[in-house]
C-alpha cells in the first residue's frame, strides 16, 4: 500500500501555472499578489488539502512562529474571552499560541516560564501572579518580549497592555453618587492585586471628589475560597455570606461591588431583609458577566474591553517581534464602559 504523499506548494503552482514562489507569495498574503490570483491559489490549496509546514517555515525564518499565553484562571469569563480574542488576532498572523494556566500560584508560574523557554516562543502575553518577578526577568533576557496583561510588573519595565479598573470603579460610585447615595460601601475580594487596588482607589478617588469621607469600614474585603484554589470562579455565597453579618438596621444606601458574583450574592441577602433595590440600596457590579442584563432586577455593572486588551496585546509583541528596541515600553489602559440598568438610581431622581 502505497503512503499518502503531503501535498506542496509545487502541487499547487503546477496545477495553477504559476512560480513555487507565486504560490508562497499569495498564500503568505504578500501584497506583490494580484487578488484574482491569491483567490485561485487559496482555492487550490484548499481543494488538494495543503497544510503549510510551519517547521520548514521556522527554520528559513528563524523563528518558532509560536507565541505563549500564560493565563491565571480561565475559569474567570475576563480571561476566557481574553483567550479567544488573543488566539484568533495569533492565528490571523499565521502564528500558533502556547496556553499555559498558572492557577493563581507563584509556583506553576515558575514551571510555565521554563516551558516558554523550553519551546523557544518568540514572544509570550502573561497575566502575572505578581507574588515574585525573577524568573520573568530570565525569560525578558533570554531575548523573549513580554507584553503583561491586566496587572503590571513595574520592576521589569515591560509592555503592559490592560483595564483603567481605577477609571470603571470610578464611574460606577460617580453615577451612584449622582443618584443621591452618600453612605456608599464597598464589597472587594481579599486578594491582594493590583486590579483590587485599582478599583479600591477609583472609589476614593470618586468619594474625594465628591466630598465624601470613606471612613475605617467603608471597604470591606470578602473572605474567599479562592484561597484554597484560587483557579476557582468568585462565589456568589461568599458575599451572601458576608452580606448577611454586614448589614444592620442603618444599611448604606449604595454598595458597590468588585465582581457580579458579589453582587448577585448581596441582592440575595437584600430581597431576604426586604430591602428594594435600588429604592433602600443601589448595587453596581464589575465585569458585566452574561446574566447580569437578566436578574430579575438587572445589574448595573462595568463592561471590561476583554477582546480589545487581547488584540492590542497581541499587536504590541507583534511590533516588538519586528522592530525590536525601537522604542521605550508602553503602557497602555483601556476605558471600561459603565452599563446603567435597574439596579441603580437614575439622576434624574434628584
Amino acid at each position: 500500500m502505497t503512503e499518502a504523499r503531503r501535498p506542496t506548494l509545487r502541487d499547487i503552482a503546477a496545477a495553477l501555472g504559476l512560480s513555487v514562489n507565486t504560490v508562497s507569495r499569495a498564500l503568505g498574503d504578500k501584497d506583490s499578489v494580484s487578488p484574482k490570483t491569491r483567490a485561485a491559489v487559496q482555492a487550490e490549496a484548499a481543494r488538494i488539502g495543503y497544510v503549510p509546514n510551519t517547521l520548514a517555515r521556522s527554520l528559513v525564518l528563524g523563528s518558532a512562529m509560536t507565541l505563549g499565553l500564560v493565563i491565571t484562571n480561565p475559569s474567570n469569563p475576563f480571561y476566557a474571552q481574553l483567550i479567544s480574542s488573543i488566539e484568533l488576532r495569533v492565528r490571523a498572523q499565521g502564528y500558533s499560541l502556547l496556553l499555559l494556566v498558572t492557577d493563581e500560584s507563584a509556583e506553576n508560574e515558575q514551571r510555565a516560564t521554563e516551558a516558554l523557554l523550553r519551546s523557544a516562543v518568540d514572544g509570550a502575553v502573561v497575566v502575572p501572579v505578581q507574588a515574585e518577578w525573577d524568573h520573568w526577568r530570565r525569560v525578558r533576557d533570554a531575548g523573549i518580549p513580554l507584553v503583561f496583561v491586566n496587572r503590571d510588573v513595574p520592576e521589569l519595565d515591560c509592555d503592559m497592555v490592560g483595564v483603567d479598573n481605577e477609571r470603571g470603579t470610578y464611574e460606577a460610585t460617580s453615577h451612584l453618587i449622582a443618584g443621591g447615595a452618600r453612605r456608599l460601601l464597598v464589597l472587594e475580594e481579599d486578594l491582594p492585586i493590583t486590579t483590587t487596588a485599582d478599583r479600591v482607589a477609583g472609589f476614593r478617588r470618586a468619594m474625594s471628589d465628591a466630598g465624601l469621607k470613606v471612613k475605617d469600614d467603608t471597604i470591606r474585603a470578602v473572605p474567599t475560597k479562592r484561597y484554597d484554589s484560587l483557579a476557582l470562579p468568585w462565589q456568589p455565597e461568599e458575599a451572601y455570606r458576608f452580606a448577611q453579618t454586614l448589614l444592620s438596621d442603618r444599611h448604606p444606601d449604595a454598595i458597590v461591588t468588585g465582581n457580579d458574583y458579589f453582587a448577585l450574592g448581596l441582592l440575595r441577602v437584600l430581597a431576604e431583609r426586604g430591602l428594594a433595590v435600588p429604592d433602600d440600596v443601589a448595587i453596581t457590579g464589575y465585569g458585566d458577566h452574561p446574566y447580569a442584563a437578566y436578574l430579575q432586577t438587572p445589574l448595573t455593572t462595568v463592561r471590561l474591553p476583554a477582546a480589545e486588551v487581547g488584540t492590542t496585546a497581541v499587536d504590541l509583541l507583534l511590533q516588538r517581534l519586528r522592530n525590536p528596541g525601537t522604542e521605550r515600553p508602553r503602557k497602555t489602559l483601556i476605558r471600561p464602559e459603565l452599563v446603567v440598568r435597574a439596579s441603580t438610581a437614575s439622576p434624574a431622581r434628584l
